[in-house]
């Protein structure tokens, strides 16, 4: 164990002893110093964003809301909800019934024809005709909902994209900026005035940007990838943005203004609300069905009978003894609700109201808290932004560059110039997400209140 120790005690300080000594390696040594690519950091950007030809965040809203497929079968549900209105307004067909009889072995036969016509009586046809138009509604509430949110997604998903796309460009540029240092400090290496160290230090800096571009590019592709599915596009299909994250500090209404038009506008709060109805309308249907209901009969009947003999007639031939009569036949057919009078039809219904009224106003508490809780998000990533921007932005770049003149000058080391670089990188990097915070706490905000600017509709 102790001749372990003394080996590796050994290996250490031939280690120490290499390391001082590479620390004089002569510049010649690192001739062969090629300088790295730099990217294009407006050509990366360029993939995605394009400040004439993008589409902006209305447009795509307006894309997705009419091509996503998902809402165009909902809109599909809507319009056989419209045609079902159309049937439950039709009267019930008439029936008519055939019959006759025919005697075995002798001459009496009959021959009978009757319809029959339901009267619905109670109004049941007005009863089933508004549970018809009150399912329509809740299928139109439902495609407004669906658009509400598709409308709030594709916003989000294109402030997300937009973010990605801003850390890709500030990656690009901060790589460029990076890769010029190595071209110095290998400059400066090669002339024997620093450490080969510093600039393998400074190669390791590079490589974690340029990974750091790579994955911001995949992020932001993926990004691209799930907002063109969102408005109905193929993956393949060109798609690039236009816009930016200016104006978020503009004008919105007061929270009380816009709880007030959530719970005026909301389709879920409107669909909770025609629950509440279709269950009333189902509880009036129940009701009408358990009374009485009738059908009026009109009906023909020709009648031919006789005996096996035969008699004189007037002529006084004989003949057989048979006669032929026709009626005219009318009646009512009543339906007497005494076993079964919908009792548990009603109790369905009254417990169905009961439940969609607990759900609506449930989900007026809930709006209110979503519209209060856009507004505390906005307030406080609106804030976190603005010190972002004014106080520790500027200030972190004019650090960074005194730090990197002090590095130049000899009076910092390297390690210090690669920490202040990447306390700039996390700055820059939590102001964009800021910004998205803000432009996310916004579209939360029109999409809880339900305002126009959301669908443009």
């Amino acid at each position: 164990m102790r001749r372990k120790l003394e080996q590796l005690l050994r290996l250490a300080a031939v280690g120490l002893i290499g390391a001082q000594l590479a620390a004089f390696v002569p510049a010649q040594q690192t001739d062969d110093y090629v300088p790295p690519p730099k990217p294009d950091a407006v050509a990366a950007a360029a993939r995605f964003i394009d400040p004439l030809d993008g589409k902006s965040a209305d447009e795509l809203v307006a894309l997705a809301l009419e091509n996503n497929g998902d809402l165009a079968a909902m809109r599909k549900e809507a319009d056989a909800a419209e045609a079902l209105i159309r049937q439950a307004g039709l009267r019930p067909n008439p029936s008519v019934e055939v019959a006759g009889t025919r005697q075995t072995n002798g001459p009496d036969n009959s021959r009978m024809v009757q319809a029959a016509l339901p009267l619905e009586l109670f109004g049941r046809r007005g009863a089933r005709l508004k549970v018809a138009v009150r399912e329509a509604e809740i299928r139109r509430s439902a495609v407004a909902e669906k658009e509400r949110l598709l409308a709030g997604e594709v916003r989000s998903k294109f402030g997300e994209s937009l973010a990605l796309v801003l850390k890709l460009r500030f990656t690009a540029e901060l790589l460029n900026a990076a890769t010029d240092n190595l071209n110095l400090v290998a400059a400066i290496v090669r002339e024997g005035r620093r450490a080969p160290l510093e600039q393998n230090m400074e190669i390791v800096e590079v490589n974690r940007l340029r990974a750091m571009f790579e994955m911001s590019i995949g992020k932001t592709e993926v990004a691209m990838f799930e907002l063109r599915n969102l408005v109905g596009l193929d993956p393949n299909d060109p798609l690039r943005l236009r816009g930016d994250f200016e104006d978020l500090l503009g004008d919105l209404p007061t929270v009380e203004e816009a709880s007030a038009s959530a719970l005026r506008e909301r389709p879920d709060l409107n669909g909770a609300r025609l629950l509440e109805s279709f269950a009333d309308a189902k509880i009036e249907q129940a009701r009408v069905e358990s009374k009485p209901d009738a059908e009026a009969m009109v009906g023909y009947q020709r009648m031919q009978s006789g005996f096996p003999l035969q008699g004189f007639d007037r002529s006084g031939n004989l003949s057989p003894i048979e006669n032929t009569m026709q009626f005219f036949t009318f009646g009512v057919r009543f339906t007497l609700p005494v076993r079964n009078r919908n009792q548990g039809m009603i109790a369905a219904a009254i417990a169905e109201r009961e439940a969609a009224a607990s759900r609506r106003e449930f989900g007026e508490l809930t709006i209110r808290r979503e519209v209060s809780s856009a507004y505390a998000m906005y307030r406080s990533a609106a804030r976190a932004m603005e010190i972002y921007r004014v106080g520790v932005r500027d200030q972190a770049a004019a650090n960074l560059a005194v730090v990197r003149q002090s590095y130049e000058l000899g009076s910092r080391t390297l390690l210090d110039y690669i920490a202040e670089q990447r306390r700039f990188i996390e700055i820059e990097s939590s102001y964009i997400d800021a910004r998205l915070e803000t432009y996310l706490a916004r579209v939360e905000i029109l999409k809880s209140a339900s305002m126009r600017e959301l669908t443009n509709k």
